[in-house]
């Protein structure tokens, strides 16, 4: 494969120039991949495409919404965070052109590039539910995905004496998929200790038909579930909410197949947002039938483009959407990206290592490992079921450390 060189970009204001490798998405998978390709060999060329001017700790925000991390602890300038030696390009991408090894920006600006690695993340759809972007921030209504309402969780919670408690979640995938019982666990921990759990009715809406996608987690976390007395309502996926009057409408289904609405009052409501693929890469050659970025579930190569990888929650790969995937894809991607780009064969396979560390309780964790199908793929010699405060304390502080200072460094 021929690599584009500076001197030979075209002259045109549109152009931005020519680089060995583009990466798309200034996350956690595309800061991580460009500092990792770096250290392997700090000869290439790398734009990061980025519009953002900060940088969040995603996992983090189960902890500012439980009141354990505050909103800036989670939070770096992209700039601090991006390899000196990258190019970082801060504008938005909406169009890729493959077949011309090229990536159009929002501003018409466009970049060539040899290899091609697409890590924007997942879109947060909040307009699919309507009246919800209308309501969060106020009327008891708020979530932890956005990082500007994780501190009005904890306010929410704080603040409630008794009343009814709505926490929901979206169908599948979406990113960290335990996070809905995260926010619900650490409330009714909050609310156990202040003696105001027995005032409170808090109810977990999830729309299929089991609490958590892999079974063998699922006794450990029903017993959370009846601990903290929360109704659990299966095949119950919230529709539409009225802030004003603090309504919630949920769609449930019967065991007749029937769907039936119901509508729900409350004090608080916890909502995670459907999740999509963004637009850009939905409407690209680029993607699979689903929307989302097509790639080899052990590669991560993109099928139809040898020079074209992915990486992190754009993928439409059946792992777990968390950092620790991001952490496996990123030696898979960087050591399979450089032996093709030498001619060689890709050594490098995923087996869908995905972590949830699932905060059951302040100060407890489970932590959930598991790969492509549910497989069990524990680091640790313990029984994974069980809530530990050392996995609490490797939630809470061992992983913001390793994240900032060795994954988002190319050192994970």
């Amino acid at each position: 494969m021929t690599i584009l060189d500076n001197k030979n970009a075209p002259s045109s204001p549109r152009f931005a120039g020519s680089y060995d490798i583009v990466v798309v998405g200034g996350g956690a998978a595309g800061i991580s991949i460009t500092a990792r390709l770096l250290k392997a060999d700090s000869s290439l060329r790398i734009a990061l495409v980025e519009p953002s001017d900060f940088h969040d700790y995603q996992p983090g925000l189960t902890l500012v919404g439980a009141g354990a991390y505050s909103a800036q602890a989670i939070r770096r300038r992209t700039k601090s965070l991006i390899p000196t030696s990258a190019k970082w390009v801060q504008g938005a991408v909406t169009s890729f052109e493959p077949d011309a090894n090229q990536v159009v920006l929002a501003d018409g600006r466009t970049l060539s590039y040899g290899f091609l690695i697409v890590c924007p993340g997942l879109r947060l759809a909040w307009e699919d539910i309507p009246g919800l972007s209308e309501a969060l921030g106020k009327h008891g209504v708020t979530s932890n995905y956005r990082p500007d309402l994780a501190p009005y969780t904890w306010k929410l919670v704080k603040g409630l004496g008794k009343g009814t408690a709505l926490f929901t979640q979206p169908n599948m995938p979406i990113k960290c998929a335990g996070a809905p019982q995260k926010a619900l666990y650490l409330a009714c921990d909050h609310w156990q200790s202040s003696g105001a759990l027995g005032n409170i009715n808090a109810e977990f809406h999830v729309p299929g038909a089991a609490l958590f996608g892999v079974p063998h987690f699922i006794p450990a976390l029903t017993k959370y579930i009846q601990r903290y007395r929360v109704d659990l309502r299966l095949k119950s996926q919230l529709v539409a909410i009225d802030g004003p009057r603090r309504k919630a409408t949920f769609e449930a289904s019967g065991d007749d197949g029937a769907v039936h609405r119901t509508e729900r009052t409350f004090d608080m409501l916890h909502v995670v947002p459907p999740q999509k693929p963004h637009r850009f890469i939905s409407d690209s050659p680029l993607a699979d039938d689903s929307g989302w970025l097509k790639v080899d579930p052990a590669t991560l190569q993109h099928p139809g483009y040898s020079n074209i990888f992915g990486l992190g929650d754009t993928c439409g790969t059946s792992n777990a959407k968390t950092a620790a995937a991001v952490r496996n894809q990123v030696r898979v991607v960087s050591i399979n990206l450089l032996a093709v780009r030498a001619g060689q064969a890709m050594p490098g396979s995923y087996d869908g290592y995905g972590a949830c560390p699932l905060t059951v309780e302040k100060g407890k964790v489970i932590l959930a490992e598991f790969g492509y199908g549910g497989k069990l793929l524990p680091t640790f010699p313990l029984d994974p079921t069980v809530a530990r405060r050392s996995m609490w304390w490797l939630k809470a502080t061992f992983l913001p450390w390793f994240y900032w200072n060795r994954l988002l460094k190319g050192k994970g």
